[in-house]
């Protein structure tokens, strides 16, 4: 997990709660400090690391350097070869490591896991949307190539896969994209388990961060980055380039409704964590 300083003590706290109530606890949290923090964050991480000191490992970064540069770091300070990734101010199902760490020791092919995603705005009780990916290994890989096939938030991946494609890179708002197509490029298999075992605080915000013209300028770079190290044909950097600025570019409303629309499944009066069978 990586944290700074506009993070929210109260998010940031229900985050790292999800991972200590798992009913497969983590033998290791590492928490990367990207750049100062403010003391209401500080004194969050104080307090877990003084109730639980033989658990934590803070990993301070005296100058913010982005969220690639952190999480390259956090991974080279990790101690164990299974990793779990974790945002800040998101909430894991309890027993998420229990379905995704037993699986990915079982299908030894398989380098990466994420999983389904649930999206709630304010209160966590209140899911308003859900975003599923393809779960086998030839569907990812051939959805990578028009978008993202992964939920960053719930991966559990193999250190040595990771470090073997070059680790997380700076990339800003794509960094975990970036590292995905080079794992593909190398060989490395994802799946993703058709549930949903992370509940992540979205909403409108979040979504206009996806509109205007430096997303849609840095989205660009990466399609080009993509066609150069061979990831996506010209047809297919045609295609990603002319919709991704199309959507982009719109008006906010206007893009928010089609990003609700085309891009999430809303369904009413579910529980919290809808995952199962």
């Amino acid at each position: 997990m990586s944290v700074y300083k506009k993070e929210k003590p109260e998010h940031l706290k229900r985050a790292i709660e999800s991972v200590i109530n798992q009913t497969l606890q983590p033998s290791e949290i590492v928490i990367v400090k990207d750049g100062e923090l403010t003391d209401e964050l500080d004194k969050v991480l104080d307090w877990f690391v003084n109730r639980y000191p033989s658990l934590f490992k803070i990993v301070p970064i005296p100058k913010q350097v982005g969220l690639g540069k952190a999480l390259a770091k956090g991974v080279l300070n990790c101690s164990y070869e299974i990793i779990a990734r974790m945002d800040s101010d998101d909430i894991s199902h309890p027993e998420r490591f229990e379905k995704q760490i037993p699986f990915l020791l079982d299908h030894p092919e398989i380098d990466l896991v994420g999983s389904w995603i649930s999206e709630f705005d304010d209160d966590e009780k209140n899911v308003y949307s859900f975003r599923e990916v393809p779960t086998e290994p030839e569907e990812i890989k051939k959805f990578a190539k028009k978008r993202n096939p992964i939920n960053h938030m719930t991966v559990v991946f193999l250190k040595k896969a990771i470090l073997s494609a070059g680790n997380y890179q700076s990339y800003l708002w794509f960094e975990d994209y970036h590292l995905w197509a080079r794992m593909l490029l190398k060989g490395y298999k994802f799946a993703n388990l058709p549930h949903y075992l992370v509940n992540v605080r979205g909403g409108d915000n979040m979504i206009a961060r996806r509109v205007g013209v430096k997303y849609a300028i840095l989205e660009m770079k990466l399609q080009k980055f993509f066609l150069e190290i061979g990831f996506i044909n010209n047809f297919e950097f045609i295609r990603n380039v002319t919709s991704r600025f199309i959507l982009r570019m719109l008006p906010r409303k206007l893009a928010l409704s089609l990003y609700k629309a085309f891009l999430r499944n809303r369904k009413k009066k579910i529980p919290v964590y809808p995952y199962g069978g």
